[in-house]
């Protein structure tokens, strides 16, 4: 994988070129930015140009390159075996021959992950310890990329924190985080800090355009929602997402609401209620975002409106209805069922009580 492959980040890229042709490759880096800025894709990136190209690479199966990344145990695996990467390399492989933009989601279904939390395990870092330890195969650097380092339990923590205190001649680790507050202080001294900000909104759509071949009007639509993230703009490409059925769901509750219509609003909040809680609460967060969006839609400036042309459509119709009257409200009561949601209250008598005060608030008058 080449830096022209990453999606923007041009002054990271220069940024990272500059260490290799000076010669001034940390061992221990900390790549960090928010989700979808291309951190991952990156640190490939990096570790190509540190390997040298090779066609090994093409399929991500260089010798001098380790991957290591969070895992579950299943039940067929031993009582006292730790899960590694190794229990998931084919299942990895097959991940990032996709590509390197990704989520955790995405990578728990990949290894059909159920209700267990993914972890980095002590004999994980037991595994890197002994890779690391084998000379280079092809005389120069050997690559570590941890992907997720914040998963490490204390145990990987610590045996990881004495493998960047004494490292292996030539190795290079980058650890990829989403969250690097959470690692032990003692690693986070011990690495050179990477900040990456977000993908600029021109580069993810001429990414659009060139890669998906989608028009100008809609990629520039996809990029204003997708906020500097590549993961959002291409979860707005997947046909039946997610934002489409919350869209049809809360297009219908304000219909209904505004009908009276009490026996479908039943049926509504009942129909929401058997989603698992995870998915209730991002219903809810699509919900305040088209509060919001409708009530700025009044004031007819499109760069205050972040919208899809079905949403925006909608709110064409929809917007007088949600005002100075009523916003206020509407946004408080959807935030008050997030908080009742993530604290395990009845969700039936959450989502019908939605219902029926959406009802009085934009039946109300302006």
């Amino acid at each position: 994988m080449q830096f022209e492959e990453v999606i923007g980040q041009e002054s990271a890229k220069q940024q990272l070129r500059k260490l290799i042709d000076e010669g001034r490759v940390p061992h221990a880096m900390l790549f960090c930015g928010p989700s979808g800025c291309g951190k991952m894709a990156l640190a490939m990136a990096f570790a190509s140009e540190l390997l040298g190209h090779s066609k090994l690479l093409r399929q991500w199966g260089h010798p001098d390159l380790h991957f290591s990344f969070p895992t579950i145990k299943k039940p067929s695996m031993g009582s006292e075996h730790q899960p590694t990467s190794d229990d998931y390399a084919t299942e990895w492989h097959d991940m990032i021959m996709e590509g390197p933009y990704f989520t955790l989601e995405q990578w728990m279904t990949q290894m059909q992950a159920e209700n267990q939390q993914a972890v980095i395990t002590g004999g994980e870092s037991d595994r890197l310890t002994r890779k690391l330890s084998i000379k280079s195969s092809q005389g120069g650097y050997k690559v570590c990329i941890m992907w997720l380092p914040e998963r490490m339990n204390l145990t990987s923590a610590n045996k990881i924190l004495k493998l960047l205190e004494e490292p292996p001649q030539q190795t290079v680790f980058i650890l990829v985080s989403e969250d690097p507050g959470k690692l032990l202080e003692t690693i986070r001294s011990r690495t050179q800090r990477f900040d990456f900000k977000r993908i600029d909104d021109q580069s993810i759509q001429q990414a659009l355009i060139d890669k998906r071949g989608l028009d100008e009007d809609t990629a520039h639509r996809i990029t204003r929602l997708a906020n500097g993230s590549w993961l959002a703009a291409i979860n707005e490409l997947k046909a039946g997402n997610e934002n489409q059925m919350f869209f049809d769901l809360f297009t219908m509750l304000m219909r209904l609401a505004y009908s009276k219509r009490v026996k479908e609003l039943k049926k509504w909040s009942d129909s929401v209620a058997a989603f698992g809680r995870e998915k209730q609460k991002r219903l809810l967060v699509y919900c305040n975002r088209m509060v919001r969006e409708s009530f700025m839609y009044n004031f007819h400036n499109p760069d205050l409106c972040y919208m899809t042309l079905d949403e925006e459509n909608f709110a064409k119709r929809f917007s007088p209805f949600i005002n100075e009257n009523n916003v206020i409200e509407m946004t408080e009561m959807i935030e008050r069922a997030l908080r009742d949601i993530s604290q395990n209250a009845n969700s039936k008598m959450v989502f019908f009580d939605i219902a029926m005060q959406t009802i009085i608030l934009i039946t109300r008058k302006k």
